[in-house]
Order: C-alpha cells, then structure tokens, then sequence
C-alpha cells in the first residue's frame, strides 16, 4: 500500500477514533448544561430503626448536636410516617412513590418470605432521575432483593457500596459487602464507610447534579460499636443478649456515630460550595425496638400504634427552606418521590399511578398541606392502621380501636364504644383500600424505564 493511501486511511479514521476517546470519558467531567446546573442536588439520608424519642431534636435521650444543626437551619416534621413500622414496606413505598401493597412488598424481605423483591420494571426514584441526567448512588443498606436483578444497578443507580440484606455485621463484611453486582469487602465500620462514600460521591460529582441515597444500618441490631471489633469482643453472658442494659450504651454510641456522619454529609455540601443547590431529607425507616425510644408515642417497630410508624424528619435546603421551622402536616414516606420530582422538575409518567403527593409547596413557602387519609397495612400480622386528620384506627380481625390524637397522642383511651359512627366509617374505608391496593391491575402494571 502506498504512503499516499496510508496517510488517506488515517486521516479518515481520525475523527471516528477521537469521538470513541470523547465518548469513554467520565460524563462527570464535562461542563454540565444550562438546564442541568439548575437542577437541584438530592440528597436523603435514611436511619434504621430510629424511634421518634431517641434523638435530641425531639428532646430524646441521646444527644445528637448535627442533627439539631440541621433542624435549626431547616425543617422540622412532627407529624411524618414511614410507610410501615417493618423495613423493606417502608423502603419499596419511598422508592416508587406507591403504597407497598401495589408492588407486592408487606412483610421483611428474608429467603422466601413475602416476595423476593422489588421489581426491576418499577418506576423508582433513581431510574426517574438516571433518565433526566442525574448521576445516582446508594450507599448503605439496600432490603429490596437479595438476588442480582434486585440489585440497586438494576434500579437506576448508577454507583451501589453495601448490603443487600437486613442487617451486618458492622464490622465483619465478608460475604454481605457489594460494590455493584458483585462481592467485594470493604474494611472499617460500617457507618464510617456509609459516610465516607457518601462524601467521596459528592466531592467527585459537585460539577453535575447527582441523587444520593445514604441508608445507614444505624441503630439496627447487630448492637455494635467502633470499639466492638472481632478482636475485641467477648462472648456475651447467658441472658444478657437482649438486655436493655447492655445494648442501651451502644445503642447511644451508634447514634451518635451516624449524628456524626450527618455533620460530614452537610459539611462537605456546604465545602463544595453546593448547599444552595442541594435538598437534604433525613427520616427513619421505622420506630425503634425496646433499646431505643419512642416517646412520648405508644409502641415502636412491628407495631401499629404511633410509636411504630411517626419518625424523626428534617428538611434542609439554606436559602430555600425558612430555617428553624416546624410542621405539624401528616405526611408519609411515599410522598418523598413526588417531591424529588417536584424539585428536580421531572415528569412523572401519566400512566404511573402514584400514592404520594407533593411537599414542595409545604416545604418552600409553607403552604398547607392537602388532608387526605393514610393507611398502614401489616396483614395479615397486624392489621390495617389509618389516619384520617387527628383520627386514629386500627383494625386486626375483629378487634377495632379509635383513638383521638390531638388529644391522646400515646393512644390510650380506645373511644370505639363513645364514637361509633367515626369507627364504623374508618373500618370501611379500609376495607375499601385494602380492595384497592390489592386488585391484580394495581399490583401487576409495573412500567419499565426507558
């Protein structure tokens, strides 16, 4: 071949070879769009098993001094759900903006219980975002499927560091440790790991928008601290494995770890020049078990009273939501993916029904908040609970309860017998949900994303 034709062979693939080097490159190196740095950062920060009176912004037992930075400088919920008082229900209903039910998820996920897991064809809050030019990542515990088209990668996030399962060893994580799909252990605790990942993801994405879902194992069970390494421990004495005494210190400990790992994730938004473009919300997935507390409500986790289900919230986005304030607005965790949407200017498919409603008005200039009736299904263990305003019901087989919250908030004077019309209209409205939510055409039409 001569030199000629050699020189016209390159010259032709130039081009096409620069544009492969253009396309390999990293998205989150280039300039981001107009329309792109407009976009707000979304950030949620997700505890486990956090009860409504463990934290000092509640006035609980244990001091939490980044927590109540975060409260004095946002929004407070006195009056914020999660979806369920069991974990998986909770996390599939923040997800997809649904109530658990319509995607098969009411019970934990573990082995063969319930379902295997959330859906791959669901409309999650990251797959809407990974579409819109979001980058996204998980951090932390996961509980919506363990098998690999479970995997978070499968539901749009584009980065996943942790487990898949309920709860870890915090220190020991052969074996339970992802990084995408596969396998890889990551040495530390595990809080410090959540936060450190947290704030690497941030720091490595300032320049484009991103979507970061931080779920911390804290203050879930296994009851470990820092300290509480393999080769510190020592075997717990016969009858103390659940003693209140026992866990109650590391308990304290462990929520002051991840109070910690809150400062670092508002610290580092705040050092990259990114809070007036970043909403943080931080909630809980349930209430706590007996370590923890939940006063001044009545029960905690696997339960239906307040205790079970009301949790700890706090918006914060400086500039945009009024510092130092507080709602009393019922709102639940499945409004969380209209809200994103909201914020991020992102359009929900028509056809995607969804359970949630908006805050953004509630959170941006204080508006009032739609009433509406919300319910808590746990069948067939615990029943159906509903919220209608200050009115509370229960309903387990045969056995109702009514109570009045504005003046009964710890749900100890069943008014069945002095308001049964009330009661009798609750339990329909119930049945008539749980007909709802249940119907095959609720449960069956996932959407697949694009």
């Amino acid at each position: 071949m001569n030199n000629g034709k050699v020189i016209r062979r390159l010259l032709w693939a130039l081009p096409l070879t620069l544009f492969a080097l253009m396309a390999s490159q990293d998205v989150s190196a280039r300039e981001p769009s107009a329309s792109e740095a407009a976009k707000p950062n979304i950030i949620i920060i997700m505890a486990d098993d956090l009860g409504y009176g463990d934290t000092s912004v509640y006035n609980g037992w244990v001091k939490t001094p980044r927590l109540e930075r975060m409260a004095s400088e946002g929004l407070t919920f006195t009056d914020f759900h999660a979806n369920s008082s069991v974990c998986s229900p909770t996390r599939a209903a923040f997800m997809t903006g649904r109530y658990q039910q319509r995607v098969g998820i009411v019970d934990v996920i573990v082995g063969h219980r319930d379902t295997h897991g959330l859906s791959p064809e669901e409309l999650t809050i990251p797959r809407l975002m990974k579409q819109d030019g979001y980058k996204t990542a998980l951090f932390g515990k996961w509980h919506l499927g363990e098998p690999t088209e479970f995997n978070p990668i499968r539901h749009g996030f584009d980065e996943f560091i942790g487990y898949l399962i309920g709860a870890a060893d915090y220190h020991n994580h052969r074996g339970s440790w992802y990084d995408g799909l596969e396998k890889k252990d990551q040495q530390g605790y595990t809080t410090h790991l959540i936060t450190g990942n947290a704030t690497r993801f941030i720091e490595e994405h300032k320049s484009r928008p991103f979507f970061l879902l931080v779920a911390h194992e804290a203050v879930h069970l296994p009851f470990q601290t820092p300290a509480d390494t393999v080769e510190n421990r020592k075997p717990i004495p016969k009858g103390k494995l659940w003693s209140r005494e026992r866990i109650r210190p590391k308990y304290k400990i462990m929520l002051e770890e991840m109070d910690k790992g809150v400062g670092a994730i508002l610290d580092t938004v705040n050092r990259c020049g990114l809070a007036e473009n970043t909403f943080v919300f931080f909630f809980s997935d349930n209430g706590a078990i007996g370590a923890g507390s939940n006063q001044p409500l009545r029960g905690g986790k696997f339960s239906h009273y307040e205790g079970g289900h009301r949790v700890p919230a706090i918006a914060w986005w400086p500039g945009t939501i009024t510092a130092g304030t507080v709602t009393n607005e019922l709102t639940m965790a499945m409004d969380i993916l209209p809200t994103v949407m909201d914020l991020a200017n992102i359009r929900v498919p028509k056809e995607r029904r969804l359970d949630g409603t908006s805050m953004k008005d509630l959170l941006l200039d204080r508006a009032d908040f739609p009433d509406r009736q919300l319910f808590f299904g746990y069948e067939p263990k615990l029943g159906t609970a509903m919220r209608d305003r200050n009115w509370k019901t229960i309903v387990s087989s045969n056995h109702v309860e009514l109570y009045d919250l504005d003046k009964d908030i710890s749900e100890t004077n069943n008014l069945v017998e002095k308001h049964p019309e009330r009661a009798n209209e609750m339990k329909e409205a119930i049945s008539q949900w749980k007909k709802e939510v249940g119907s095959r055409t609720n449960r069956a039409a996932p959407l697949r994303g694009q």
